[in-house]
């Protein structure tokens, strides 16, 4: 009897084959790329800072924090991402984000889930986009891995929680500082959810880490308006040495 699913599955196999995310090659196996490019992807690992993720080149005892961290604690606990936002890895997340390849959310759900820390059914919440931008791009991207994760980790997903309450520009071109201006008071949580969020402890879920100003202006919302504590998780994470 346990024949029959194994048997139906290799024939789907034959019609429509597993292709690597990054190239499109045909693979055999279920991690996504191929033998060719895996290597091309930095998968990030220990050691790194205890709160924000950044990668050390060498090792450092368990719980250090980066300079940055040390200085400045951001609102979110932790932060963690899969791998290091590259040349030879942002296509990845491009084409899912701009190209409609949604078929690699659960891949990239599965990968991070494998980054982030234990938690004890925590909310699972994406990062908003506002609604004009959503009706333009039709899905969010965030959203998407943010509902795959919850799914893979039985968790609670609260997509509308935390809202965007203002549209502001892309954060492409601007500098640290102008990130967290731009960011400032662009996202809420409506009086009539903040219950739903007393006492509780919330994993907030993004595509790309890039100077965590995103992430850290909801944090502070969601602290504000009563989580117990929040914790990151990304797909790619910008590191300047990269």
């Amino acid at each position: 009897m346990q024949s029959y699913p194994s048997l139906f599955k290799r024939f789907v196999d034959l019609l429509i084959p597993l292709r690597c995310s990054k190239c499109g090659s045909i693979i055999e196996n279920k991690e996504g790329l191929c033998a060719s490019c895996w290597p091309l992807i930095s998968f990030i690992t220990k050691p790194y800072c205890f709160c924000c993720g950044l990668p050390f080149d060498f090792e450092i005892e368990e719980g250090a924090l980066c300079g940055s961290c040390s200085q400045e604690k951001p609102f979110y606990k932790t932060a963690r991402a899969v791998f290091v936002y590259t040349a030879e890895s942002k296509d990845l997340i491009l084409k899912f984000k701009h190209t409609d390849s949604l078929h690699s959310a659960p891949l990239f759900a599965s990968w991070m889930v494998r980054s982030v820390i234990d938690l004890q059914n925590p909310l699972c919440l994406p990062v908003p986009l506002h609604w004009t931008r959503l009706f333009m791009r039709t899905y969010n991207q965030s959203a998407l891995l943010a509902q795959r994760i919850a799914t893979l980790k039985e968790w609670v997903y609260s997509p509308s929680l935390l809202i965007r309450k203002r549209r502001t520009p892309s954060q492409g071109s601007l500098s640290k500082t102008e990130r967290i201006k731009n960011v400032g008071h662009a996202f809420k949580i409506p009086e009539a959810k903040k219950s739903q969020l007393s006492g509780k402890t919330v994993l907030l879920v993004d595509d790309v880490f890039t100077t965590g100003a995103t992430l850290n202006a909801c944090a502070k919302v969601l602290l504000k308006a009563g989580a117990h504590e929040v914790h990151a998780l990304t797909l790619g994470r910008v590191v300047k040495d990269h």
